[in-house]
This record gives structure tokens, C-alpha cells and sequence, in this order.
């Protein structure tokens, strides 16, 4: 944190619920007098990330964090074919959040990394959007099957995760912050026996989860390898599941920085 320039980027990954580690980046960053310059967040990293570009204490994200904790408080079983979940709930959760404000209307620059869908390239909503941050984010985290793609000026767009978990191609300022949620910290040794559970849908899951983390984890360490300007933070969160929103406090403790 010592090696920061007045001038930095704060690049949060995606990861569900295990972004929830993000806000001790924040706390440490308030503990120490620091405030980014920009803001770049893919999915759970741009709802936090958001939050904090609007101004947002620690302690104010972490009551949003609470809206989070009951997915039957934001997540509504859909009709669609195309996904489990609608968005109607979620919607109007980030309404709540955001209000009516648009990127350009951030006290620190922010950036909201989406995936289009037709071409699997990422997006980057910027000041120079026009977008309401409610729009954007709810593009950043629509994650294919479990919510419907959002269309937005005439485009379909689904999770950030699919061509930018942690965007740190898109900061702008050469000192990077990144916290990195489905870093080395996100997955322990594998050992058979944690994946032999008593059913047979839930060890597939398991193992499927695991997998997503692992190439998380290499696609990012990829992307990083050759940028010293970065300091990288991965939150200890491997005892937790990406959708185990509920346990936010037991995540915070966990991947304390202290």
C-alpha cells in the first residue's frame, strides 16, 4: 500500500458473494487516508465498487451488503427459459442503491465492466456512456442462466466475469490497486475427499466451482504477470461459496487485512 501514487486505479473482481472481501480494501483505504482516482469493477466489484464512487463509507456499503445477505430478498424464481432468476427484485434493490444517478454523476471516476454477448467482448461503461449505474451494474453481474441478459441500446449483455473478472486493462492510471477475490486465496489443495459429498448434484457443483475459480485465477495471473505498477490483493475466501451471500460477516473476518 506504501508503494501507491497519489494518483491510482482500484480495480475489484467479480467472485458473488466472496466480493463481499472487497469492502476491507475499502476499510484499509479509509484507514489510511487513501481514495482512488477511478474506480473499475466486474460484477460484485462494480455493485461495491459503485457504492463507493457515489461516496459511500465503509460502513454505509456494508448496510448495502445487508440487502445481499437473503437471495430470496432480491432473487425472483423466473418463467423464462433462457434463466432461473428475473431481475425484477434485484432491480429494484440497485434502484434503492443508486437512485436515478448516471457513471458521469460519480464523485470518483467509475468504470462497470459488462460482456457483450454477441461477441463476447468486454464493455466498459464510462462516463462517456450516458448509462444509469442501476443499468450498468445489473449488465456487469447478469450471469448467464442463472439471470436473463440485459439489453441495452439495442445490445444483449451478460457478467463481466466471461471477458473480465479483474479488469486492470481498463485503469487508466499506471499505480493499480487490485483485489482480486478469485485469486490463489479463493480455492485451497484438492483433496478428494472434501468433494465427496452424500449426493451426487452437489459434488458435481462442487467440482464445478472449483474449476471456475482455477481459471479465474489463471486468467488473471495472466494478465498481470508483466505489470509491476500492480499491487494485488487476494482475500483469504476459499472456506466460502460464491452464492453464500448470507455468510457476510463470517467472509469479512475471514479475509480481514489486519
Amino acid at each position: 500500500m506504501n508503494n501507491l501514487k497519489e494518483e491510482f486505479s482500484l480495480v475489484l473482481s467479480g467472485g458473488g458473494a466472496l466480493g463481499i472481501a472487497h469492502l476491507n480494501v475499502i476499510k484499509l483505504l479509509e484507514e489510511k487516508h487513501l481514495k482512488p482516482k477511478e474506480i473499475v469493477g466486474t460484477s460484485m466489484g462494480a455493485i461495491l465498487g459503485a457504492c463507493y464512487a457515489l461516496n459511500h463509507t465503509e460502513q454505509e456499503i456494508y448496510e448495502d451488503i445487508k440487502q445481499f445477505s437473503n437471495i430470496f430478498k432480491w432473487g425472483k424464481i423466473s418463467f423464462s427459459q433462457s434463466s432461473l432468476l428475473s431481475t425484477d427484485k434485484i432491480s429494484k434493490l440497485f434502484t434503492s442503491l443508486y437512485g436515478d444517478k448516471k457513471i458521469s454523476d460519480t464523485d470518483i471516476e467509475l468504470k462497470i465492466i459488462a460482456t457483450d454477448f454477441n461477441t463476447g467482448q468486454a464493455e466498459v461503461f464510462d462516463k462517456s456512456s450516458d448509462m444509469l449505474i442501476k443499468d450498468a451494474v445489473l449488465a456487469s453481474m447478469a450471469i448467464p442462466g442463472i439471470f436473463p441478459a440485459i439489453k441495452l441500446n439495442e445490445k444483449y449483455y451478460v457478467d463481466g466475469f466471461i471477458s473480465s473478472n479483474l479488469p486492470v486493462e481498463f485503469a487508466q492510471y499506471n499505480s493499480i490497486l487490485a483485489s482480486n477475490v478469485l485469486g490463489k486465496n479463493s480455492f485451497k489443495d484438492y483433496k478428494e475427499k472434501d468433494y465427496q459429498f452424500f449426493g451426487h448434484t452437489k459434488a458435481v457443483l462442487g467440482m464445478l466451482e472449483r474449476s471456475l475459480r482455477l481459471i479465474m485465477y489463471n486468467k488473471a495471473k495472466e494478465l498481470i504477470k508483466n505489470n509491476p505498477a500492480i499491487i494485488l490483493i487476494e482475500p483469504e475466501v476459499s472456506e466460502f461459496k460464491t452464492f453464500e451471500f448470507h455468510k457476510y460477516n463470517e467472509i469479512l473476518k475471514q479475509s480481514s487485512l489486519r
